[in-house]
Formats: structure tokens, sequence, C-alpha cells
């Protein structure tokens, strides 16, 4: 660190005095508080860069906030929660927050444990995406320290929420292969989460395919393979819809990453995509467009999610105590995958 004078340490105050601005204003600054106007955090910002000025995180500590943000997930190869967390890393950019990512795994025990690990470790926020384990312990969690809940969408005042418009997205995809001339279509979708939950991403996404299958008047050709959201939960899926004599000509994976298990098990059964079989996925993740795969999916903007999480956080953690829901439109993005149906 740069220091100031006889090689001391450098302080707010310091700051201050370089920006030509008060304590308070730098303290402000730092806890991203209400009130601040750019200027005077632009002002406040170039004097601790031109001082080499780094909070002193232990400090911090013992006036009550760690200024760390803790995300929680249950695995790191859903390719849709690298843009959540690129939203929320944008959004904290130019803070003093920094975040610190837990994987969980998809048990329940372990989710809680490393959640109240979070809370245990004293960091400032949470923010816990999709959670799967019980809901009157995230809410317990959350009357502790302020949270965000990413996907779920059963709300309550303790916590924020940020979800997609799942039925909405389930109904686009419907409605373009309707367009296309299919009839039988399938739905891959996830194990339900019965912790309590009832407006979990794959139950809503879930409910608006059904919608929209009973709106095109195709509530008989309805079909669901309940499935992990991986890509061998996506392949058993697809073997399963794929294998028998009355196969779908469409398939809609709830996520990305099962539509690529989806495409494997085409692939071994000997089908060709999209002239036997079209195939949508749900996330409109890097994946999806790359040239091989041209995925027809869902884009359920990621990154704003996660960047809208974020700020939510930091409101909350300011102090805001209402509770507030945001919810993302998605959009189809049509891709080579999903074709006419076939005669």
């Amino acid at each position: 660190m740069h220091p100031v004078g006889g090689g001391r340490r450098v302080t707010i105050t310091d700051v201050a005095r370089y920006a030509g601005v008060s304590t308070s204003a730098v303290s402000k600054v730092l806890r991203n508080a209400y009130g601040v106007s750019d200027a005077m955090r632009e002002r406040v910002r170039e004097a601790m860069e031109a001082l080499d000025y780094r909070p002193h995180a232990a400090a911090r500590g013992m006036r009550g906030r760690t200024y760390t943000i803790g995300v929680l997930l249950d695995n790191l190869r859903n390719a849709f929660f690298a843009d959540i967390l690129d939203g929320v890393g944008e959004r904290l950019r130019g803070t003093d927050y920094q975040m610190l990512l837990g994987a969980a795994g998809f048990g329940a025990e372990d989710q809680t444990k490393l959640a109240r690990a979070m809370v245990d470790r004293q960091m400032d926020g949470l923010i816990l995406i999709g959670p799967g384990f019980a809901r009157k312990e995230v809410a317990a969690v959350a009357a502790t320290v302020p949270t965000v809940v990413i996907g779920h969408h059963d709300t309550a005042d303790v916590y924020d929420s940020v979800v997609d418009a799942d039925a909405e997205g389930a109904g686009l995809v419907v409605d373009h292969l309707v367009g296309l001339g299919h009839r039988r279509i399938a739905l891959t979708s996830a194990h339900g989460n019965d912790a309590g939950w009832s407006g979990t991403p794959e139950r809503v996404q879930r409910r608006g395919y059904e919608d929209a299958m009973r709106r095109h008047g195709l509530a008989e050709y309805a079909r669901v393979a309940t499935t992990a959201y991986s890509e061998e939960g996506g392949y058993l899926a697809g073997m399963e819809l794929l294998s028998g004599t009355s196969r779908p000509t469409a398939v809609f994976a709830g996520a990305d990453v099962a539509a690529m298990g989806v495409f494997r098990a085409a692939y071994e059964l000997g089908l060709r995509v999209p002239r036997d079989v079209s195939l949508a996925g749900y996330n409109n993740t890097a994946v999806a467009a790359l040239a091989p795969v041209r995925l027809t999916s869902v884009d359920q903007a990621g990154e704003l999610m996660g960047a809208t999480a974020a700020r939510l956080l930091l409101e909350r953690i300011e102090g805001r105590e209402r509770a507030v829901l945001v919810s993302v439109s998605p959009s189809l993005v049509t891709r080579a995958t999903t074709g006419p149906a076939p005669r």
C-alpha cells in the first residue's frame, strides 16, 4: 500500500483530505450507501486509486461488516449459472464487496449446512440460486442475514426474489414448435422440490408447457419425462422419449444442459436433428450458440438476473426491509435444431 508520510498506512481521513470531502462521504462511498452522487463517488474513487487505498477487511469486520457476499448454488456444471455469476460480479465491481462461491451439491442437507456456514462466517448477504433445501430454512436464514433468492417464484417478506417468467418461456417454445407443424411435443423436466416450495422454475415451466399444449388443443399429446437437469439426465430422458413407436416429433428440454443429453440420445438412435426430431432448450447458454450445436433456446437473460439480485442485496444490506420481486421476461432464440415436423 502506498505510504503517506513516514510509511504509515493510508486511512479514510487521508482519502477524504485528498478528495476534499468529509470522512463520512468516503465512508458512504465505501458502503455503497444511498444518497451518494455519481460525481462524489467518482471523486472518492479517484482519490483512493491515487493513494492506493485498500480498506482493511479485519477492521471493517469488527465494525459489523465483512464486505463479503455468499452465493450458493448446487453445482458448477450448469452453464446458465455462469451467466448469473457474471451478472453478480459485474454489479459488485466498483464496490468493496467480494463474491464468495459455494457449490453445495443437490442434497438439501448439504445445502442447508453450507448456508448456515455462510451465516456463521458473518457474510453480509447471501444470494441463493435455485435453493434445494427447505423453504422454511431459507426463511430462517433470510431472517438472520439479507438474502435474495434466484429462480423460485415463492416469495416471502424476509427475502427478495428474482425470477424468470418461466411459464411464458415454455409457451414461447410450444408456440414456435406448433407453428412448425408439430403436435407430439414432449418436455424433459427436473424432479420437483417438495421442501415447501410450490413455485420452483421447473414446476412453473411445466405448468406453462401444459397450458400451452391445452391452448393449442394438444393436451392429449403432452408428455413429460422427469429427470435431472444434467447431460446424463437429458440422455436418459431422450432415450425414454425417443425409443418408443409413438415418439414425439419435438422435444423441449427444460435446460440447455439436458438438451445436450437429448441430442446424444437422438444420435445414438439414428435420428437426425431437426429432420427427424426437433429439439429446443432453455437458458440460451454459451453452448447453445456453438456452431456444431446451434440450439434453439429460451434466453432467460441470466446476467441481468444476477446483476438484479446483487443490486437488491446491496439495498437490503443498506437497510431496505420491504420485499421486492423482479420478474425477467424471456425471449426465444431460434437456431438450427428446430424445423418443420416430419411428414
